[in-house]
């Protein structure tokens, strides 16, 4: 009866989802002024700053950031909070430095993808195609992480097989995704980010209760972990872990295409500079919140981590199922669910447009043949579903290092793309040639040296493969011929 009580509310949330996805679908369908494309990929780029605040958060914000990350927490304390205090930065960062810039130069060039974009900066067919396959893999990788690690919890917390909570949620997310496209992932993401801020609160005055108050806590910490307190954590974080983790998940989020393509869907500045606020306060107080959550949750699981099974990551499912009643879990585990289908949704219609739109449709435009609106619905549509279905599929046997591969394709990304963007906006000697080898020399870098262990002091490989990407894209930019100047004049017309 009380595994009943906790799917309750999951089911009729994403039920939820589903119905905003298919009113959003009718409702645009009467007004598609600007055809599919452009409102299907970027949400004819009208979100306002309320739902571009909340779409980049949950985009952002992974079923890691519920689970593995406050696991963490629980297991070195206040250090890994202070390691995720730059998180903070992370919209910040993406909205305020890139924002009106992609947003401006999208709308001169008629842009609708990111590939688009570094297209014409550097006048390249090759590079866009590079860039659409490198986001497709990884990507894929990552889509692969979040059904799984939502699936998982959902296990735990309500006692349902694996299979039932991928079917449950998995199937729906895909479903939504490809009838909702742009708009409608917005939208749900905005919801997805209020359950999972509702879901924090919940679960913080459960953890209280359960184990006594902040002030028992705080005394049982001190008397049996002290280390906890400690920055360094008795040594479980030493300063290269810091460094790594503040440029991996913080700095060089950046170059997420995931999160740049939300600078293109914007309506107007003031809807930009409102985004900025609201998301670096709910980005903050989410990713601060839940590892404090993690490090509380000693309190209540007060045992060794071999008691849990040796693993961070089931720590906090079973936080939830000791701290609350079955209702309240049920309406707790929406969070981490949220997180993770709205991350999905977003990966997914990125990994479409790459491939719809960057890659087919730009063959059919070179051979002077153009689809027509009906025929590219029809295959942005099959496309969402397919991939979707086929990482559904591969989820269903996960590999055993599935957050490696989570890991692996978040610094992936940043080591392709970061001087792609930041370079490309903000260096006018910025060109082709300097780009392509900037794209390959990262990625190849550092995935070479994530598969054989190299590290550089202690730092994570994600320094290599931005150190490598940054010399290849200086060094070819200046041996590589100049950009024509009316290419340029788009990017830098005070220039």
């Amino acid at each position: 009866m009380n595994n009943l009580v906790m799917l309750g509310p999951i089911f009729l949330f994403l039920c939820l989802m589903l119905g905003v996805s298919l009113f959003i679908r009718y409702r645009r369908k009467k007004q598609a002024s600007e055809g599919f494309v452009k409102e299907y990929f970027i949400g004819s780029r009208s979100l306002g700053g309320f739902v571009l605040a909340m779409t980049t958060v949950a985009t952002y914000s992974s079923v890691s950031s519920f689970v593995g990350g406050p696991g963490q927490a629980w297991s070195v304390g206040f250090g890994w909070i202070y390691m995720s205090v730059v998180q903070v930065t992370a919209l910040f960062l993406v909205l305020g430095i890139l924002g009106k810039k992609v947003a401006v130069v999208s709308r001169k060039i008629n842009g609708v993808t990111i590939m688009d974009v570094i297209r014409h900066r550097y006048q390249s067919d090759a590079l866009a195609s590079l860039s659409a396959v490198i986001t497709i893999i990884f990507f894929c990788a990552t889509m692969v992480a979040q059904f799984v690690g939502g699936a998982k919890i959902f296990q735990a917390v309500t006692g349902y097989s694996y299979m039932t909570g991928l079917v449950l949620f998995g199937l729906i997310v895909v479903i939504y995704t490809t009838v909702g496209g742009f708009r409608g992932v917005a939208v749900t993401d905005a919801l997805c980010a209020i359950a999972m801020l509702a879901g924090m609160i919940i679960l913080l005055f459960g953890v209280l209760n359960a184990g006594g108050g902040y002030t028992a806590i705080m005394d049982h910490i001190s008397e049996f972990k002290p280390e906890m307190l400690e920055p360094l954590s008795g040594g479980q974080m030493p300063y290269s872990l810091y460094i790594s983790q503040w440029l991996l998940v913080g700095v060089f989020t950046i170059g997420l295409p995931q999160s740049v393509v939300r600078c293109m869907s914007y309506k107007d500045t003031k809807s930009l500079h409102r985004a900025i606020l609201i998301g670096t306060i709910v980005i903050g107080a989410m990713n601060i919140g839940m590892n404090f959550i993690g490090v509380l949750s000693q309190g209540v699981l007060t045992e060794d981590i071999s008691a849990y099974g040796n693993s961070v990551d089931n720590i906090m499912p079973m936080t939830i199922a000791a701290s609350l009643k079955p209702v309240l879990a049920g309406l707790t585990i929406i969070g981490p669910i949220a997180a993770s289908i709205s991350t999905v949704s977003s990966l997914l219609l990125t990994a479409t447009s790459s491939l719809v739109k960057d890659i087919y449709m730009r063959q059919m435009e070179k051979r002077n043949k153009v689809l027509s609106e009906k025929k590219t619905a029809a295959y942005s549509q099959i496309c969402t579903l397919v991939i979707g279905l086929i990482i559904f599929v591969i989820s269903i046997s996960p590999p055993d290092v599935i957050w490696k591969i989570n890991m692996f394709a978040f610094g992936g990304l940043e080591s392709a793309f970061v001087w792609i963007f930041l370079l490309g906006m903000f260096w006018r000697k910025a060109n082709r040639t300097g780009a392509i080898l900037s794209m390959i020399g990262g990625t190849v870098s550092y995935c070479v040296t994530m598969a054989l262990g190299v590290k550089v002091m202690e730092l994570h490989q994600i320094v290599i493969g931005i150190v490598v990407s940054l010399i290849l894209m200086i060094l070819g930019s200046c041996l590589g011929k100049p950009t024509d100047t009316k290419v340029l004049e788009n990017y830098f017309p005070e220039q």
